[in-house]
């Protein structure tokens, strides 16, 4: 099951309520404030902030 990009447009970050973005592999969603990446499974995002990946600056700014 793929992950619909339209969920992109109600989507937040649990954390700080953001704006999420899909990483070029389309298999995690990106808040680029936080720093924080969270898996995609099944086609279902899993926003939990504790099973969120942190991530260097570099990895974020190969997001935009």
């Amino acid at each position: 099951m793929a992950f619909d990009n339209k969920l992109l447009e109600v989507l937040a970050c649990p954390v700080c309520k953001g704006k999420l973005v899909l990483n070029d592999e389309k298999d995690k969603l990106v808040c680029r404030f936080d720093r924080l990446a969270y898996d995609i499974k099944d086609g279902i995002p899993v926003l939990i902030e504790s099973k969120a990946t942190v991530m260097t600056l570099d990895e974020v700014d190969a997001t935009r």
